[in-house]
């Protein structure tokens, strides 16, 4: 029977930061404290961070199975619960995806609230965790009552609860996995991957507009190639064809500038069907769209500063950065996940590539600023199960007239 409202406590953290992590989450009832669910899973190697984010996510799925529609998600992580609300930047690249996991979750529920709360008010998460943790270094978990370092008592699930079970099969199974496919938790090597066992992205920017030549903002206008924008379509698909002779699929934002140019590519790979896919559409620049950089200067200094400033600020009437990462990071993991050890082709706009660009290269946002990407130019980058990437090219122009 479905539940209209339910607290989630949710905890994480690792043994040495990084070193071995898990998580643990309990959804209660919030008239009885009831509890109606247990989460807890050993992640491998990571950082509390990113462990804390893992239980999060596991408690929002669990609230979402019991049919919930309002949600108290209460933790003892400061980072998360501002990060999740939105006053605090994300500025590590490996938490990124698991924010917009979080945040795709929360848009399942009419309403959910972030809170903080001490660590003796999430005891029960907080042993599932530690729980984890134990499984996770190959020691006995410590018992609720008996735990080192003087820990005063929890007042938890009995071990032999049916969650406690759980927990400990679930932290056993994942202690056997070195890392996860988080890009936080995967591990850094000099030793060439294999190509064939990665997903290649090739990444294109629609060919030339007329706005693009009178550098205006050209967010969802539907603005049309210019016939220079088509030649370099064409331009485009022969390179791409030279690049990758075999393609999985074509996909496109389904704005008509990129739409034109993914049929070129298409036709000249042997007749593929384009796909539109709106988590690759450009970024909303609401009432800017149209103006150019001077135009919107004059016009809205002050909100220009600090849409500049910040990538959690969105212009007038539109969508900030933050906002177009978090389809970006869903867009890049469905991708991994459908098409594994093949080449797919993605047609966008320069605010989504230049996103999965900097979640790619693990970068700040300076680089959305820093960074040039011209009409028609391709990027490379692979993408391996377990979270490793590797960017092969940026923004290659080979194949245009110089100008």
């Amino acid at each position: 029977m479905a539940v209209r409202a339910v607290v989630i406590e949710a905890d994480g953290g690792s043994r040495g930061n990084p070193g071995p992590a898990g998580y643990g989450a309990v959804v209660r009832d919030p008239a009885t404290g009831e509890v109606l669910a247990e989460r807890a899973e050993s992640i491998g190697t990571a950082t509390n961070n990113v462990a804390e984010y893992r239980g999060l996510i596991a408690g929002l799925e669990a609230a979402a199975e019991l049919g919930a529609a309002e949600v108290d998600a209460r933790m003892d992580s400061k980072l998360v619960v501002e990060q999740m609300c939105g006053r605090w930047q994300i500025k590590h690249p490996g938490l990124r995806p698991l924010a917009a996991r979080a945040a795709a979750l929360v848009d399942r529920f009419e309403s959910v609230r972030f809170s903080w709360i001490p660590r003796e008010r999430n005891r029960h998460a907080d042993a599932l965790a530690n729980a984890a943790m134990d499984t996770a270094a190959g020691r006995p978990s410590r018992s609720a009552a008996g735990s080192a370092g003087g820990e005063p008592p929890r007042e938890v699930a009995g071990a032999e609860s049916p969650g406690r079970a759980q927990a400990r099969e679930v932290a056993a199974r994942a202690a056997t996995r070195s890392t996860g496919t988080d890009p936080a938790t995967a591990k850094a090597s000099w030793e060439p991957r294999p190509s064939f066992t990665a997903t290649r992205l090739i990444l294109v920017r629609h060919g030339e507009t007329e706005w693009t030549v009178q550098h205006r903002y050209a967010g969802r206008a539907d603005v049309p190639l210019s016939e220079s924008g088509q030649a370099q379509a064409r331009a485009t698909a022969t390179r791409v064809a030279a690049l990758a002779p075999s393609v999985a699929a074509v996909l496109s934002s389904p704005l008509s500038r990129c739409t034109a140019t993914a049929e070129a590519i298409a036709a000249a790979l042997g007749d593929l069907p384009v796909r539109p896919q709106d988590d690759w559409i450009e970024c909303d620049f609401g009432d800017w769209d149209g103006h150019t950089f001077a135009e919107v200067r004059d016009r809205w200094p002050g909100e220009l500063d600090a849409w500049l400033a910040s990538t959690r600020v969105a212009p007038p009437g539109g969508e900030s950065f933050t906002e177009v990462g978090q389809r970006v990071d869903r867009a890049m993991v469905a991708l991994r996940e459908a098409y594994p050890g093949e080449t797919v082709v993605v047609v966008s706009h320069v605010s989504p590539i230049k996103l999965a660009l900097r979640d790619a290269l693990a970068a700040g946002d300076a680089l959305l600023h820093r960074l040039y990407l011209d009409a028609a130019g391709i990027s490379v980058l692979d993408m391996w199960p377990d979270g490793g990437v590797a960017v092969r090219s940026v923004n290659d122009t080979a194949h245009l007239p110089v100008r």
